[in-house]
């Protein structure tokens, strides 16, 4: 009995190395084409708020004078 459970181990783990694998190539490839690591669960709308709120504190602090 133990045998056929050990022997399920080996296809096993060549399952999830391959879930690693995949995982780790698809992050390498993002960071070497884009420069930055991927943002997980980023839509449009995240990135567009992103800029805004960018776009935003940049003319607050232009618009504030230091006393």
């Amino acid at each position: 009995m133990t045998w056929v459970i050990l022997e399920a181990f080996l296809p096993l783990e060549i399952i999830v190395g391959m879930l690693f694998v995949m995982g780790n190539a698809q992050d390498f490839i993002h960071k070497a084409t884009h420069g930055w690591p991927k943002h997980i669960d980023n839509n449009v709308w995240d990135v567009a708020m992103e800029r805004q709120d960018k776009k935003l504190m940049e003319m607050l602090s232009s618009s504030s004078t230091p006393n």
